[in-house]
């Protein structure tokens, strides 16, 4: 168990790793809470005065994820969106969008995991807000999220690296990773029958 986990810090905790994870983490078939946060933490620890490098890193893979997603919900539409969001979040996501626009949509961001942003990125894509503006205070949010992660790990940085190497941490990851596994493959199982679905309907509606 040991050997897993150390395999799997040393994976993601790395300058490529942290750039896929950070992609992953905003999307909707992937989901492990914390988990982009942690590799930021533990990477820019070994690095330390390097760990500026970091939130860069993690902010470029959090913003191609996110497009994706983005680019997703203009695909959708909004009525594809109860497919993927629960309706009362959805409700709460329409809400936000009429009373205050991209700027405060993009600024949920720093709501701190197990937040789920992801739906809300998916959602301004298929109520079209404005891209610019939502993409530009979305790199400002994760640049702020990333770079206090970034600076907290510097100062704390020998007490996290000597923490890595317990036991209880180890097995941590090693649960999370089993956990993100488990709730990746109930997110891509419901993304194929909410699209099948979908699918079915179209195919009823159209004329013959």
């Amino acid at each position: 168990m040991r050997a897993f986990s150390k395999w799997i810090i040393a994976l993601f905790a790395s300058p490529a790793g942290v750039v896929v994870l950070a992609a992953l983490d905003s999307t909707l078939f992937f989901s492990l809470p914390f988990g982009i946060d942690a590799a930021v933490i533990i990477l820019s620890a070994q690095l330390h005065r390097l760990a500026w490098v970091v939130p860069l890193l993690a902010t470029a893979g959090s913003i191609a994820g996110a497009w994706l997603t983005f680019w997703m919900g203009r695909v959708i539409g909004e009525k594809g969106l109860d497919r993927y969001v629960a309706p009362r979040r959805l409700k709460k996501v329409r809400k936000k969008i009429r009373d205050s626009g991209a700027v405060a949509l993009a600024i949920l961001d720093l709501i701190p995991p197990p937040f789920p942003f992801t739906p809300f990125v998916l959602a301004a894509g298929a109520l079209e807000v404005k891209t610019s503006i939502f993409f530009i205070t979305l790199v400002v949010c994760r640049l702020v999220r990333f770079g206090f992660e970034a600076a907290l790990a510097v100062v704390y940085g020998r007490r996290i690296l000597a923490w890595l190497d317990s036991d209880l941490f180890h097995d941590i990851v090693a649960f999370s990773i089993v956990a993100a596994g488990g709730l990746t493959i109930v997110s891509i199982v419901k993304l194929i029958r909410s699209t099948g679905t979908s699918g079915r309907r179209s195919a009823r509606r159209a004329p013959a």
